[in-house]
């Protein structure tokens, strides 16, 4: 069901507006929005671990955070402190991310509409993110940017949608446009929050994170026109949705399998999930980032992620796409196992980037590199694909349900990272990456079991596989 059927009452932008790109001028201000959102977010995360671990969690700055010491009462920090206690923090928040849009959409669709919604959510980030700049009010700070992401994240891309009418072939492309928005924001606030962060000051860095939200905000301000007008109304009995089909047992056992995957999905993004966190600490303390005698800021590797994730996202989509015209392309699962297999060698290229660091303990960015490239192909086997699998799997039914579920594995991921990554001072750091490469196997060996298994029970009188785009 598209927005528009599912709230009649929405005005939908006509099919000759397309002053932007060919699209509506709504598309552009949400695409600008979204990229200037994204671009705070990420700063914002890039810095979060590197400063907690060279700062705020220090004797003389970690005595000022305000509720710290009620915080670590609860059972998942006590006794920790330091880099565990960092990992821990950081877990909490990526995880609670992928939680709260579950709120934004309920207080979107119930109370304020989705305008105000992401107003509110911008709002709130920005205030976050200028929290920062106050050790006293770190958690207070954390906790405003995950409710203003869980008001702003699906709400706004929701609205993309509802510029279109059912007919307009035009949706597809202007998703695309979208996620190029998002990717900008991606690749740029690295470069930008954490220089300042890293070489001017952190909270430089948060502030101009701050900034950048504010810029979002006041683009989004500036679109409203441009936006679908809404309007909430009682709905009557003659409105009520149809009644359920019931369930059938392939219904039941596709949700049963769709509910088996969520943990094993959440172990395999384990890996991927922990370049926010432990990477960017070890790669803060052991690679040689020295170039012409300037040393780089150490959030430049998540723009190098970013770049190369994107690169190859699109060039794993047009090889398949190229590979589909001349034999079968594999189903979602065959790709998941793939995907699974370059991330246990990605986790091998940081095993021999540990394992061979030079005489003064230093690391050069040859195997980190390759880490980037092999992992960025996993990336784009795993996630986009089993996006795919679960909206595939989903009982007709239960279909948005299951896609909301399908987030869950990034809520229990990220959990995973943060409390995994506690282990790091504690275990040689060849053995740490050699952990991560067993959760990409283990999860693959699931995966594997699963398309023997239940695979050819569930998915074999479903359609083909199109290529990815």
């Amino acid at each position: 069901m598209t927005t528009a059927e599912a709230t009649p009452s929405l005005t939908i932008a006509d099919h000759a507006d397309r002053a932007f790109l060919g699209h509506p001028k709504g598309l552009g201000y949400l695409a600008f929005t979204e990229a200037w959102e994204r671009f705070s977010y990420y700063g914002m995360q890039t810095l979060l671990v590197l400063y907690m671990v060279k700062y705020l969690l220090l004797p003389g700055h970690i005595e000022g955070v305000a509720m710290l010491d009620a915080f670590r009462q609860l059972p998942f920090y006590r006794g920790l402190e330091g880099q565990p206690l960092a990992s821990a923090i950081f877990g909490t928040y990526a995880a609670c991310v992928y939680l709260t849009p579950i709120l934004g959409g309920l207080l979107a669709d119930r109370l304020l509409g989705k305008r105000r919604t992401v107003l509110l959510g911008a709002i709130t980030m920005a205030l976050g993110h200028f929290l920062m700049a106050f050790e006293a009010s770190f958690l207070f700070a954390l906790l405003c940017m995950v409710l203003g992401s869980g008001m702003f994240k699906g709400n706004i891309a929701s609205q993309v949608g509802s510029l279109y009418k059912p007919d307009d072939l035009r949706r597809a492309d202007a998703f695309q446009i979208f996620y190029l928005g998002i990717n900008a924001g991606v690749i740029a606030s690295p470069l930008i929050v954490g220089t300042l962060g890293e070489k001017v000051g952190w909270h430089w860095g948060f502030g101009a994170a701050g900034v950048g939200m504010l810029i979002g905000l006041a683009i989004y301000i500036a679109g409203q026109k441009y936006l679908p007008a809404e309007h909430f109304e009682p709905r009557g009995k003659a409105d009520a949705a149809p009644p359920r089909a019931a369930f059938s047992r392939q219904d039941w056992l596709a949700l049963a399998a769709v509910l088996l995957l969520i943990p094993v999905m959440a172990v395999a993004i384990v890996p991927n999930n922990q370049i926010f966190n432990v990477y960017l600490i070890w790669g803060d303390q052991r690679f040689d980032l020295v170039f012409f005698g300037t040393r780089l800021p150490t959030s430049f590797l998540v723009t190098l992620d970013a770049i190369v994730s994107v690169s190859f996202l699109a060039i794993v989509a047009l090889f398949w796409r190229w590979y589909g015209k001349r034999r079968p392309e594999p189903d979602e699962l065959t790709k998941m196992i793939i995907g699974s297999l370059f991330s246990i060698g990605g986790q091998l290229c940081l095993f021999m980037a540990a394992s061979t660091a030079g005489p003064d303990g230093k690391i050069g960015l040859f195997w980190p590199v390759m880490f980037h490239i092999t992992n960025s192909i996993g990336f784009a086997h795993l996630l986009p694909v089993s996006l795919a699998l679960f909206a595939r799997l989903a009982p007709k039914a239960l279909n948005a349900t299951v896609i909301g579920l399908y987030y869950l594995a990034f809520f229990a991921g990220n959990a995973l990272v943060g409390k995994i990554g506690g282990l790091y001072e504690t275990m040689a750091t060849p053995s740490f990456w050699l952990m991560h490469a067993g959760f990409a196997a283990a999860s693959g060996v699931v995966f594997v079991l699963f398309k023997l298994l239940l695979a050819p029970r569930l998915m074999g009188a479903g359609e083909p596989l199109p290529a990815m785009s």
